[in-house]
């Protein structure tokens, strides 16, 4: 049974969603304590059954859900666990900040619990692991490793936020194949994400800063999209 790790402070939320899921034949653990989750988390983990999704709200008592989605994504440990942030009506800039640190997709409130569950699938979907990818990608002086989640240009490491390093990836696996904005945010973002297609171009201009003058690997198509090309 796959387990889901519910982290909302308002009880009421909670409990409906911990019995939706329960119904949709998960294994649900809720919690209204960002403090007492993470320390839930790294037991789960150290006995080697972490969750396979956390639903994580962003207002949270004793450690908010920014905080709490930046420390999981900096451990390797945690992090490949796929996680949905639960934002208020309104607040864009949760959204983006989610997205941006490595939320795999976000839920607005108020919600209904047939989008949240479908939502969980689709991001379950994703997730699964690609076991014939390369090891590691080297082109024009930038060295990414997949699996150490590392990026050396000219033997310097860079640190890329977790969309950034996402976006690489993408792009270095198809490399010399032109892809449209649309289908980067379709791959990256997902399909149910409902921003514009302005974040890629915001997070090109980004990955192009940070790798310096390899970032000219990174060709604009004019009006079309983007590619690598060495």
């Amino acid at each position: 049974m796959h387990r889901v790790c519910v982290v909302e402070d308002d009880d009421n939320i909670r409990e409906l969603l911990v019995y939706a899921l329960t119904q949709s034949g998960f294994d649900v653990g809720g919690y209204a304590d960002g403090t007492l989750f993470y320390t839930a988390l790294n037991a789960a983990v150290s006995n080697a059954e972490p969750p396979v999704l956390i639903l994580l709200d962003v207002m949270l008592p004793g450690e908010d859900g920014i905080s709490l989605l930046k420390k999981i994504r900096a451990s390797k440990k945690t992090e490949n666990i796929p996680i949905i942030i639960l934002t208020a009506k309104g607040a864009e800039h949760d959204r983006v900040k989610g997205l941006d640190l490595g939320a795999d997709d976000y839920i607005t409130k108020p919600f209904s619990v047939v989008e949240v569950i479908a939502r969980i699938r689709a991001v379950l979907r994703r997730s699964v692991p690609k076991t014939d990818a390369p090891s590691v990608l080297a082109i024009g002086g930038i060295v990414l490793s997949p699996c150490k989640r590392t990026v050396f240009v000219n033997g310097v490491e860079i640190i890329l936020t977790y969309k950034e390093f996402e976006l690489l990836h993408y792009l270095m696996r198809k490399k010399d194949i032109v892809l449209t904005r649309e289908i980067i945010l379709n791959h990256i973002w997902g399909g149910d994400y409902l921003g514009e297609s302005r974040t890629v171009d915001v997070h090109i201009k980004s990955l192009r800063q940070k790798l310096g003058s390899a970032g000219g690997i990174i060709k604009t198509v004019r009006n079309v999209g983007y590619k690598i090309e060495e």
